[in-house]
């Protein structure tokens, strides 16, 4: 598949949000915005997955769906961001914590990055 180092190099990167984002929470500063987080074309991937086209049929099942989980990690990553440069942490803590909504958002991510993979 034309896109195996893409999609895997995004799971390598989304991963490392966990640590950045417990960074943020650890000192209440964040390297980027707080929109710029939010918003899902702002990374790499987010870059490369708009630009992917829809007339690939081995795609269409799993653009959509990577684009909107893709989108939702943004905005749950953002919210701990938000958090974190408001003092709030232990609500950003809940949200990162295991079955927080970001560690769902990110595995729900990665596996539907790794099922897109597999194909």
């Amino acid at each position: 598949m034309a896109h195996n180092a893409e999609l895997m190099k995004a799971i390598g990167c989304h991963g490392q949000w966990k640590m950045k984002l417990r960074t943020a929470i650890g000192c209440g500063k964040l390297e980027l915005s707080v929109e710029t987080i939010r918003s899902s074309d702002a990374c790499e991937f987010g870059n490369w997955l708009r630009a992917v086209k829809e007339g690939d049929p081995s795609d269409g099942e799993f653009l959509p769906k990577i684009r909107a989980l893709h989108a939702e990690f943004h905005k749950v990553a953002a919210r701990v961001a938000e958090l974190a440069v408001q003092g709030k942490q232990k609500e950003a803590e809940g949200i990162l914590a295991e079955g927080g909504t970001f560690a769902k958002a990110s595995s729900q991510l990665t596996e539907a990055i790794m099922d897109w993979k597999s194909r």
